[in-house]
């Protein structure tokens, strides 16, 4: 019964990751459309670069010695090696890409590359549980001091409190309202550290967002709760979004706006990212709201049926 718990649950959260793999496949389009528009390139910057390489060398590394000491497929499955690939293309798709040029001039392709961040890296990276196959790049004696670290009370209780399903909601919510306020929307523009700092908090919000929903407290209480914060979350989002795609006036404008070049008025860019959000976001939250109420109630039939067989036996 526990095999097939597992079966049924890698294929479920599977379905997130193709879902994330799906959100990102526009994005690459629209990334290619960039890469011809003027101004259009690939940017490199070790700000990027460094950590995404870093962390590519060390899930492989990990993965790698792992395999060769417990075998093929144990310890991270196949599917959670594909969820990571899946993950690390969609960040890189964001941050080394025209995309990521091209948002500091044009509101929608702004708004593509946080939700690329936020629902086609985040998801996937998560599923894939990329520390443990990270430390293993590591000598055994850095291994062992760095698991120590994690049993430090200060950390374990940091932690626990940023994986609460509600405190991660209310922090992934924060962060994407918080940045759409004008002024900190135009100061990420004119400054590239805190346009860094804004792609960071996007990222590690919907991390924290996803693990707490699909790896932490939420997970072992039978996904009631992250269905709960999934339809909150796909709410808010597409509030914001109405907000901006049903606006008369012009509220988000980059500097050397880019939106002529794509025959749009800069009212125009700005509707067209809040229905990005309105819907695709939105619409991202509520299917995996509907993935694990799927889940939760075949885990709640399963150990209906395994009480039933149980009972039949005594």
């Amino acid at each position: 019964m526990r095999g097939v718990l597992r079966i049924g649950e890698a294929q479920l959260l599977g379905a997130l990751a193709s879902a994330a793999c799906m959100a990102l496949t526009p994005a690459i389009a629209f990334a290619h459309g960039a890469d011809q528009a003027p101004g259009g390139g690939w940017p490199v910057s070790g700000v990027t670069v460094i950590p995404l390489g870093l962390a590519l060398l060390l899930y492989i590394g990990g993965v790698v010695r792992l395999w060769r000491q417990a075998g093929v497929g144990r310890g991270v499955a196949w599917w959670q090696l594909a969820c990571f690939a899946t993950g690390w293309a969609a960040l890189a798709a964001a941050l080394v890409s025209p995309l990521h040029e091209l948002g500091e001039r044009l509101f929608t392709a702004h708004m593509i590359e946080h939700e690329v961040l936020m629902i086609a890296a985040a998801p996937p990276l998560v599923l894939s549980r990329p520390l443990g196959a990270m430390l293993w790049a590591f000598p055994r004696a850095i291994r062992r001091h760095l698991a120590r670290g994690t049993r430090w009370r200060l950390v374990r209780m940091t932690w626990r409190g940023l994986t609460d399903p509600a405190s991660a909601t209310i922090l992934h919510g924060l962060a994407i309202w918080s940045w759409h306020i004008p002024a900190l929307f135009d100061a990420a523009l004119a400054s590239e550290p805190v346009h860094w700092l804004q792609h960071f908090s996007f990222l590690t919000s919907a991390l924290l967002f996803w693990w707490a929903l699909l790896n932490g407290r939420a997970r072992r209480r039978g996904y009631g709760a992250s269905v709960f914060y999934l339809f909150f979350t796909s709410t808010h989002c597409g509030l914001l979004g109405a907000i901006l795609a049903l606006s008369k006036n012009e509220v988000f404008v980059p500097k050397n706006s880019a939106a002529s070049q794509w025959n749009l008025t800069a009212l125009e860019d700005q509707q067209l990212g809040g229905l990005i959000m309105w819907v695709g976001a939105s619409a991202f939250y509520l299917a995996a709201a509907l993935v694990l109420t799927a889940f939760w109630i075949g885990s709640g039939s399963s150990a209906v049926k395994a009480g039933s067989a149980s009972s039949m036996r005594n």
